[in-house]
């Protein structure tokens, strides 16, 4: 009786399980077909929503695009970021982005873990103030833009009474909105005041993450509350900072609405941010070829500030861990 040996790195046929794995009705085949059932359609709706269109745009900033049906759009190639590179105003549009993210960002942070860490504590009616502070992500950009303009307003505006009439700190009305920094400053409040909640919510779901059992420990060896919390709820909570710090830089170049209503650019561009000037030029001027250039200027931008603070937080994260 003679015995066959499989040669050796042959692929049994059969899984030990007794399962054929190219048998086209296995279970693993019949499980990636089902994967894939899911996955086809949200990818086509992507590639439908934003892929074609991103295509779109990136051709017709290619293009002195014109609106009118029928009318001729030559192609000028790369004469739209040309322009924009030399744009006295886009540029002025991108610092005072630079100034909003640098402002709002670090006070967000700071206030919605400080929040969050207060929360995190057995604090009377503290379900009570976890809906007060996230109310304001929830409202609407348009009103809370309509009533901070109203609040710094120069003639009967809140701020301005306060500061006149009730402090006494200066002696006449500010023309908070008639000024760029000025302006800056009451864009960059509510920029903080709606989304500080936001930061809130998540520094409190990753701190609910936190073992209890290291703090109590931390406790019994005499560590204080700043020290539990620098050496224990810190390092659980990092990978979720970095995430935070990364979407809070592309929401402070994303900042729209805000300027729109409550400035509107002005006054002579000085408040300008890049999608208010994007949209100035698209939509006021109809010149939709240099809009789609400073549209993907900004992305191009975006995506090169979120790439360096991720591998910055890789590094420290490998740094801390050797």
């Amino acid at each position: 009786m003679t015995t066959t040996t499989p040669a050796i790195g042959s692929v049994p046929r059969t899984a030990p399980g007794g399962t054929d794995r190219r048998k086209p009705g296995s279970p693993r085949r019949r499980a990636g077909w089902a994967g894939l059932v899911f996955i086809v359609p949200g990818f086509a709706l992507y590639l439908l929503v934003i892929g074609w269109p991103a295509v779109q745009a990136l051709l017709i900033s290619l293009r002195d695009y014109k609106i009118t049906p029928g009318a001729e759009s030559p192609w000028i190639g790369l004469a739209n970021y040309t322009r924009a590179l030399h744009d006295p105003v886009l540029a002025r549009s991108f610092v005072n982005a630079g100034v909003y993210m640098l402002t709002t960002v670090p006070t967000q942070i700071l206030i919605g873990l400080g929040l969050a860490v207060l929360l995190d504590t057995v604090l009377p009616g503290r379900t009570l103030f976890r809906v007060l502070f996230y109310l304001p992500v929830v409202t609407s950009w348009v009103v809370v833009s309509l009533l901070f303009q109203y609040l710094f307003a120069t003639d009967h505006g809140v701020v301005n009474w306060f500061l006149v009439d009730v402090l006494g700190v200066v002696g006449h009305p500010v023309n908070w909105l008639g000024q760029r920094w000025t302006a800056m400053v009451a864009i960059g409040a509510l920029g903080v005041w709606k989304g500080v909640g936001w930061s809130m919510l998540i520094f409190l779901a990753a701190l609910t993450g936190v073992p209890r059992e290291l703090h109590e420990a931390a406790a019994l060896d005499g560590a204080g509350a700043w020290r539990r919390f620098q050496h224990v709820s810190m390092p659980f909570i990092r990978p979720t900072m970095v995430t935070v710090v990364i979407l809070l830089v592309i929401g402070g170049f994303n900042v729209f609405t805000s300027v729109l209503l409550m400035t509107n650019g002005g006054p002579l561009d000085q408040t300008q941010v890049p999608l208010t000037y994007m949209y100035r030029q698209a939509f006021g001027y109809l010149d939709f070829g240099y809009g789609s250039a400073i549209s993907f200027l900004l992305t191009g931008l975006v995506l090169v500030i979120a790439g360096l603070q991720y591998w910055w937080a890789r590094r420290t994260a490998d740094g801390g861990a050797k």
